[in-house]
């Protein structure tokens, strides 16, 4: 069996770069309706990766993680501004974390070679 096959998809940091789907996907995944998460773009809570102008506005992972925390804490009894601040401040908790995940896994690739 390969390497590849025995890595957890959420330290695939090659998949995890490559997952990006519509709007439309993101509302099924996530629960939250297309229109709330246009309004969060707008507001500049999350981001989308637009490919042109008329084109579908397209999420990569992290905002969908965005999108799934935020609609979490809305529920929670959270406003916006307040949901939004304390995502920022998981994600770049959670961002350190896996810079450093991806810092030790490539230093033990290396030390394999």
């Amino acid at each position: 069996m390969s390497d590849h096959l025995d890595i957890d998809p959420l330290l695939d940091f090659d998949l995890l770069k490559k997952l990006v789907v519509g709007i439309g996907e993101v509302s099924d995944i996530t629960g939250v309706p297309t229109r709330k998460i246009r309004y969060w773009e707008e507001k500049g809570i999350i981001a989308s990766e637009k490919e042109g102008e008329g084109s579908t506005r397209r999420y990569n992972y992290v905002n969908i993680k965005k999108i799934l925390l935020i609609q979490e804490l809305l529920e929670e009894g959270f406003t916006l501004d307040a949901a939004a601040k304390k995502v920022e401040d998981r994600m770049k908790n959670i961002n350190e974390v896996f810079l450093k995940l991806a810092n030790t896994a490539s230093d033990q690739n290396n030390n394999r070679e």
